[in-house]
């Protein structure tokens, strides 16, 4: 065992024994070889309203560079809460990566129940369905603490999600363009993610490939890696995006409104620039522009070099530039 899975799994050890003391019989072992867990919470431990049912798998490279899989269940979660409270679990993560956050993935779901419970004050038949929902949520626990059910509880396949989540996404390179000693190379990753956990995967995905980047030496000492990523969610049909300068200012939205008119989905693009010392003013942005459509027509992620020309064409917006610095 390599000394970096040592490390994760006596963290999630430790975890896993501090949940098992603070929640006890809350805590239930589903399989403890694939790292399984389930947790009943609550709003009020003497007389719930509220109860929800929180499932957990733990990948090897958990908590150091992997989310835990998880799974919500509550007869009454639905729609935009369901939503809601995934996007408040994510967030958590994102911000906490590295770190062990089954415990403050817990209390959090503890105080929306919380909330929900201050928020509305059911009366006799909302009082009567909450009781048989925790009824429900109960006979999900047991069901879910017999090893026969431990994978479908999970409502998905664990190992192919595991590699899916786990897997560093292949990474291509296209041709640099050279200006006046400036060099501009472009770099393409496929980044799709299940839409179960979507948010924390699109987070991880992209850390994954930028380390991956930066472990060339030339690509690290790069002026600027300008990078900017599209994920199609299919379940609400939007997309989740996002862009960074890196120095380069307004370079990472402008390689994000190029992929927007391209129409391109589930790919990040990364646009090293090596500054050569005599400023390039707006022809910079044609290069990184350049760079990224090239590799992206290359690699089949628009339809083709004459239409993604007309596609730009098209949508292009004359608008007046204030100055700004170029590195």
């Amino acid at each position: 065992m390599a000394e970096g899975d040592a490390g994760s799994d006596q963290r999630q050890n430790e975890e896993i024994e501090a949940m098992a003391a603070i929640y006890g019989e809350e805590w239930c072992v589903i399989d403890d070889c694939a790292k399984i867990f389930c947790i009943r919470i609550s709003d009020d431990i003497d007389d719930p309203k509220w109860t929800l049912c929180l499932q957990v798998m733990l990948p090897n490279e958990y908590p150091g560079t992997a989310p835990p899989i998880y799974q919500l269940n509550a007869p009454w979660l639905k729609g935009q809460e369901r939503a809601d409270l995934s996007n408040s679990l994510e967030e958590i993560y994102i911000q906490n990566i590295g770190e062990s956050i089954l415990y403050l993935w817990v209390e959090k779901i503890r105080d929306v129940l919380i909330q929900k419970s201050q928020m509305t004050e059911p009366g006799p038949d909302v009082k009567k369905k909450t009781e048989e929902e925790d009824v429900e949520c109960e006979d999900d626990l047991v069901l879910a603490c017999q090893p026969e059910n431990q994978v479908k509880t999970l409502d998905f396949d664990v190992s192919e999600n595991r590699t899916e989540i786990e897997e560093l996404p292949p990474i291509d390179h296209g041709i640099p363009i050279t200006d006046r000693r400036s060099t501009f190379q472009a770099h393409l990753a496929p980044v799709v993610c299940p839409k179960q956990f979507i948010y924390i995967v699109a987070a991880f995905k992209v850390k994954m490939v930028l380390a991956k980047l930066y472990e060339n030496k030339k690509i690290a000492s790069a002026t600027h890696n300008i990078y900017a990523y599209r994920i199609y969610c299919e379940d609400k049909q939007t997309f989740l995006q996002d862009c960074e300068d890196d120095g380069e200012t307004a370079a990472g939205g402008r390689l994000l409104h190029l992929m927007e008119i391209l129409n391109v989905r589930d790919v990040m693009v990364v646009v090293s620039r090596w500054y050569g010392g005599v400023l390039l003013g707006p022809d910079r942005f044609k290069h990184i522009n350049n760079c990224a459509r090239n590799i992206l027509v290359e690699k089949n992620y628009t339809n083709s070099p004459e239409e993604s020309s007309k596609a730009l064409g098209k949508n292009k917006k004359v608008r007046k530039d204030k100055k700004r610095s170029e590195h």
